[in-house]
């Protein structure tokens, strides 16, 4: 017999994962829609990855020295041997797709947008869980900063027609290879000038992966942070050129940002411009501005996983959860959710066999309903109707069935007319 504890354990969700219900859950699907719509009109186009990826493209792509591959990946071996993951982002496998499908012959650049689950075995925390939900934008095939700017203004407009009234910009480049190479050489030098300082996994990441050292929360290494060396001193001629032109992109559209020169983003892939877009008036658990969006440019991605021919891109994420999680307001409900105009109440099994039938012609008639179709008594259904606040109650009783008839019920005066099934739908679009 299993232990009381374990059966407690086994009737609770994962750690870092949870259930998502009622209100919650459409709230989920009304930031779809807003996101989506938004994105359509930009003139991106929908892609759907799968949620189990290769092992091997995250390790590529993301690298091997990241916190993502070493310690946050959900990982399996299939009974042919091979290694899969739970993806963890969504960028890697659109490049993936992007080259599978040979969509480099198609007008460039190619723009998708996605939304879907991510894992992560990370520490949960306000708006980061182990199972989250993003929804991501890219463009893929065109070196230009315009594209740069498509995806933080469409990102921006997306947390905007959210709801949200607060929202900055921070903004880096952190240049092409040439750029990275002799800003990586700088920071090392700065770094193990003050090895003495550093946590434990920053003295290994001077070895293995020296801008990581950037996004350290220690506060030894945070304070550090402020008088490392300055990516931008250190681009090439080329990423100065495309810095200058993304951010006279965002003046021209007046969308405030703040240039921080410390900001590398967390995976390997980036290059030249990287962001976050966030939330001034909402604070995650560190006492900091809620980053809602974030992304960068990832030039030399494809070439990482083995194609030949370099693919510029640009792309950003945006974390679901953190924006429902954030925004207290009805702005997200979906167009599914319409009030019910009609509450049906039925009488009896012979109401019963034709309930379904009188439900489906409101449906095609676009009325909403609520019912309860397993309760058999009248006071109770006219109860849960005017605790509802449903305008009107439609009534089917034995009677009705031989009428092929039903009770309207006007629920504020009393009021009630008996309509004919075929002449219901009618009857209804002409109340208010």
């Amino acid at each position: 017999m299993p232990s009381k504890q374990a059966s407690k354990d086994l009737l609770q969700s994962p750690k870092g994962m949870r259930d998502v219900l009622g209100a919650d859950y459409y709230r989920y699907q009304g930031f779809f829609e807003k996101a989506q719509e938004i994105a359509v009109y930009y003139g991106f186009q929908p892609i759907e990855t799968p949620l189990l990826e290769k092992e091997a493209l995250f390790k590529r792509s993301v690298g091997e020295h990241t916190d993502i591959v070493e310690k946050e990946m959900y990982a399996l071996k299939t009974k042919g041997g091979d290694k899969l993951v739970l993806r963890p982002e969504g960028t890697a496998s659109v490049m993936r797709a992007y080259i599978e499908h040979g969509m480099q012959s198609r007008p460039q650049p190619v723009m998708l947008y996605y939304s879907g689950k991510f894992f992560r075995h990370e520490r949960p925390q306000k708006g980061r869980l182990r199972e989250f939900r993003q929804f991501g934008l890219e463009i893929l095939g065109t070196t230009k900063s315009i594209a740069d700017a498509i995806i933080i203004r469409t990102s921006f407009d997306i947390l905007e027609d959210a709801g949200f009234k607060n929202l900055s910009i921070n903004i880096n480049s952190i240049g092409d290879a040439e750029s990275q190479k002799t800003y990586t050489k700088a920071l090392v030098t700065y770094y193990k000038s003050h090895i003495k300082n550093l946590c434990a996994h920053c003295k290994q990441r001077i070895k293995t992966n020296p801008m990581r050292l950037l996004d350290c929360k220690s506060s030894s290494c945070a304070e550090l942070k402020n008088d490392a060396p300055d990516s931008l001193a250190h681009l090439s001629s080329e990423s100065r050129k495309h810095f200058k032109e993304v951010l006279e992109y965002l003046d021209s559209m007046d969308i405030p940002y703040t240039i921080d020169k410390t900001l590398v983003r967390g995976l390997d892939y980036y290059t030249k411009t990287v962001f976050e877009i966030k939330e001034n008036s909402a604070q995650n658990d560190d006492g900091e501005a809620l980053s809602l969006a974030g992304g960068g440019r990832y030039d030399g991605l494809s070439k990482i996983l083995g194609h030949k021919k370099p693919i510029p891109a640009i792309g950003a994420s945006i974390g679901i959860d953190r924006v429902i999680d954030t925004l207290e307001t009805d702005n997200l409900n979906p167009r599914i959710i319409k009030k019910p105009k009609v509450y049906f109440i039925q009488l009896g099994f012979e109401a019963k066999l034709g309930s379904l039938s009188i439900i489906e012609i409101l449906r095609k008639a676009h009325i909403p309903i609520a019912q309860s179709l397993s309760k058999d008594n009248l006071s109770s259904q006219l109860s849960i109707a005017e605790k509802m606040g449903v305008p009107y109650a439609v009534i089917f009783g034995q009677k009705e069935v031989l009428e092929k008839s039903v009770i309207v019920r006007n629920m504020k005066n009393h009021s009630q007319d008996t309509v004919k099934i075929d002449k219901l739908a009618q009857y209804l679009k002409k109340m208010r």
